[in-house]
This record gives C-alpha cells, sequence and structure tokens, in this order.
C-alpha cells in the first residue's frame, strides 16, 4: 500500500504532467493559428501586389489613350478624361496601400503623379483648336523620347520584386 507521501508525490507529478501536456497543446495551436494568420496576410498581399500591378498597367498613358480614344473630341476634353481616369483608377485601389511595402507604394503614386504632371504639361503646350487626336500623339512621341515613357515598366518591376518577397 502507497503511503500518503508517495501517493501526494504521484498526484502532484500527474497534475504536472498534466498540465505541461496542456500548455504543449495551447501552444502548438497558438502556433497553427499564428500560421494561419501569416498564409492569409501573405494571400493578402499578393492579392494586393496583384491589383498594384494592374493598376499601373491601367494607367500607364499608351494604354489609357488606347482605351479611352475619342476621335472628334477637343485636347482640352481628352486631357480631362485621361486625368479623371488616372485618380479615379488611382483612387479606386488606395486601400491596397496598407499591403504593400512604402517602397511599392511610393513607386505607383510617383507614376499616378507623372501621368497627371506629363499630360497636364502636354496639353498645355497645345493650340487651343487641337484636338485629343493631337494630344494624343504628342503624349505619345512625348514619352518615347523621355525616361519618364519606362515607369510603368519599372514600377510594375519593383511590385513584382516585392511580391516575390512575400513568397
Amino acid at each position: 500500500m502507497l503511503d500518503t507521501t508517495s501517493f501526494l508525490t504521484m498526484v502532484i507529478a500527474v497534475l504536472i504532467a498534466g498540465l505541461a501536456g496542456f500548455l504543449i497543446y495551447l501552444q502548438r495551436k497558438n502556433q497553427t493559428a499564428e500560421k494561419a494568420v501569416s498564409t492569409q496576410n501573405t494571400g493578402l498581399q499578393l492579392q494586393a501586389y496583384e491589383r498594384l500591378i494592374v493598376l499601373a498597367n491601367r494607367i500607364a498613358l499608351p494604354n489609357l489613350i488606347s482605351r479611352l480614344n475619342v476621335p472628334g473630341a477637343s485636347a482640352r476634353d481628352m486631357q480631362e478624361l485621361l486625368t479623371r481616369n488616372i485618380r479615379e483608377e488611382f483612387e479606386y485601389n488606395i486601400s491596397q496601400q496598407i499591403y504593400v511595402s512604402p517602397a511599392a507604394w511610393n513607386a505607383l503614386k510617383n507614376l499616378h503623379d507623372q501621368n497627371l504632371l506629363i499630360v497636364h504639361q502636354v496639353a498645355q503646350q497645345m493650340e487651343h483648336t487641337a484636338s485629343s487626336t493631337d494630344l494624343n500623339k504628342q503624349i505619345l512621341h512625348f514619352l518615347m523620347n523621355d525616361n519618364r515613357g519606362k515607369l510603368p515598366e519599372l514600377v510594375a518591376e519593383v511590385l513584382s520584386y516585392e511580391a516575390k518577397k512575400c513568397l
């Protein structure tokens, strides 16, 4: 028969073993939950980078011009159409900045700002009687002869690089 001291020692040992097992269970459960959250966050980040790459492509001036071309419109109307679309596309995706790095967001914001500046500067040089076609040709000519014409591709590269770091 067990004496009281041996019995208490055995009960304490069982309680300690049970507590240790419970703590290990809680730790593993917590690690699994953290891993699930991390996986979910990575998925959200990748989706954000994908959306921003699409955005960079959509607000690239050559793509905008081909998508929004309105023959017969005035250069002023075309300028307004281009700037409105750049702003709307950007504002529609502005919430994605919380999922991406500051460098990636700044690259995209710079593309947005530069495109608005280019459209404005080229439009300011146009005659009042210029057509949308005239403006579009001048913008495309400007982009072919200026380093800012490569900006959409550079932004897409930054976004792709940042997205690959999430994998």
